[in-house]
């Protein structure tokens, strides 16, 4: 923190803390304890109970969860090998072809998702490739959605590689693809997790564009929270909800941890 006496310090504090827990903490504390209530008392809800808790990790709702995370699980992984493939294209390519390639992998992320959905929905709905009704086509469109955030992070690491370490490499005798594999991949190996992580969080939330794809068989989280609280159960969504916070952030926390290993290799 840039401030150096103790009154702006703690002035800087109260004026986080004043935008930060009614902005960012305020609604999802709120969330939590609709989770243990059964109605609402006035402003606050009440009458705790664990029930909605007993319902959201059983039946429909812990496949569900299964749902969202193997789609977030494969969407990343596959964002991330195409996006670390692209990122590797563009940075031999001149400055006019990076330009086109960044402008491609960004334009999914310049439009609404609904629009991603809708164009995968129409592409993918006849032969030869009809994927419609299927699971593919939702892991398709989060694959779409989150490929650029991939794209852009390995970009920017592969920016911040110091040369030094491949040209060493070259000039000892080593192939191009020794120097690719051996060298600059273990080198951007903290980046690619954090874009991993970045990938697996935005699949979890996905809502807009999975709405117009899933089929019965493959239904994510975040639309049975939604349709919940479309049907008037609020407080069974908020426990949904938890469920769902708190296995992106497990998954987080997960990645972190690699990536702080891989940080001190």
């Amino acid at each position: 923190m840039l401030v150096h006496s103790r009154t702006g310090k703690w002035t800087a504090w109260a004026l986080f803390a004043l935008l930060f827990v009614p902005l960012f903490a305020l609604p999802l504390l709120v969330i939590v304890a609709a989770s243990f209530s059964t109605h609402w008392s006035g402003a606050f809800p009440s009458g705790p109970t664990t029930a909605h808790y007993t319902a959201a990790v059983r039946g429909e709702s812990l496949q569900a969860l299964t749902t969202s995370l193997a789609t977030a699980v494969t969407a990343s992984l596959i964002a991330l090998t195409v996006g670390t493939w692209a990122a590797l294209v563009s940075a031999a390519m001149g400055k006019r072809g990076r330009r086109v390639l960044d402008a491609l992998f960004m334009l999914p992320v310049a439009v609404p998702s609904v629009v991603v959905g809708l164009a995968v929905l129409v592409a993918f709905s006849q032969p030869p490739l009809l994927l419609n009704g299927t699971r593919w086509i939702v892991i398709l469109a989060h694959t779409v959605l989150v490929t650029a955030f991939a794209h852009q992070s390995v970009s920017a690491a592969i920016r911040r590689l110091d040369p030094m370490y491949e040209q060493a490499a070259a000039s000892l005798g080593a192939r191009p693809s020794y120097v690719l594999l051996r060298v600059k991949l273990p080198l951007l190996l903290p980046s690619l997790n954090a874009a991993a992580g970045l990938c697996f969080a935005l699949s979890m939330g996905e809502l807009s564009a999975t709405m117009m794809l899933y089929p019965p068989d493959w239904l994510p989280l975040p639309v049975l929270i939604f349709t919940s609280t479309d049907r008037g159960s609020l407080f069974t969504g908020s426990a949904l909800a938890v469920v769902l916070m708190t296995a992106t952030l497990l998954a987080l926390l997960a990645v972190s941890r690699i990536r702080t290993r891989a940080s001190f290799r």
